[in-house]
């Protein structure tokens, strides 16, 4: 699978708003290798959170990329700046694969996802319209980059069934928070490299490490290493930023068979 080259580009997604104001979920907005729809359900409580996930349907063949699919591929982009009484949106990611097309090593999925997101209401009293701007890429032999505009309106169906089952479920497939016995900790770390050691509950030998760049950090492809004993991972850092970021962390998910747990390691 090749990256996104400029010559892909002209096989961009019609931008498109989707779904008519009324409705808490938008139609599917079709692109070549699958479709992609934004759901919404229930109110936000009083913190003015709001359940949603975005929904990405891929026909067989097709894979679509994890937070930070590697040195190669686009990351999913989600902005909600134009929506009215939301503040921000967090999006969450299962569990990625590893996958080497013979041109590049990166993380992503080969079935369709869904990614739940919270939604953030400045005013949980007060109505609210989410517009999203979303990008992300879907890949067979090349990547084609899918970009739409979803918007919807939560208030107007918040008890709808399907779309109740359906985020619970995805949130279901999130992986669990790290703990002690089953998660990273960092060995060592210098201006190039970041080593840590992962923690494993059972079997280390399916055991694969995802950390995701942002905020200015660029990383290689987690290297497994098998020392003392002990499973470790080494990542190259390619870029970094000229100051370490005041809050935060780097993302991480950590897999082990058929269990997986995410956390934050602190920025190298």
């Amino acid at each position: 699978m090749k990256t996104i080259a400029t010559a892909a580009l002209s096989l961009l997604a019609a931008a498109t708003w989707s779904g008519p104001a009324f409705s808490s979920s938008t139609d599917w907005v079709e692109a070549q290798g699958g479709q992609v729809r934004l759901v919404t359900s229930g109110v936000p409580d009083d913190q003015g959170r709001l359940k949603g996930m975005l929904d990405i349907h891929l026909d067989p063949g097709w894979k679509t990329y994890w937070r930070d699919p590697g040195e190669t591929g686009v990351p999913p982009s989600f902005d909600v700046s134009a929506s009215s009484n939301v503040a921000a949106a967090e999006v969450s990611f299962p569990a990625p694969q590893r996958h080497d097309d013979g041109y590049s090593v990166w993380a992503g999925y080969d079935r369709s996802v869904a990614l739940p997101i919270t939604f953030h209401v400045a005013a949980p009293g007060q109505p609210a319209m989410i517009e999203a701007d979303v990008f992300i890429g879907i890949c067979e032999t090349i990547c084609i980059p899918v970009h739409a505009k979803l918007a919807l309106d939560p208030a107007s169906d918040p008890d709808n069934a399907g779309d109740a089952a359906g985020i619970s479920a995805a949130t279901e497939a999130l992986p669990k928070a790290a703990r002690p016995d089953f998660g990273v900790h960092v060995v060592s770390q210098d201006e190039k490299k970041l080593l840590v050691e992962a923690v494993l509950p059972g079997d280390a030998t399916s055991a694969q490490f995802f950390l995701a760049g942002g905020d200015g950090y660029t990383l290689a492809t987690p290297q497994r290493e098998e020392k003392d004993g002990k499973t470790l991972f080494s990542v190259e850092i390619l870029d970094r930023p000229t100051a370490k970021p005041a809050a935060g962390g780097l993302h991480y998910t950590l897999v082990a068979g058929n269990d997986s747990v995410r956390g934050l390691l602190p920025y190298p």
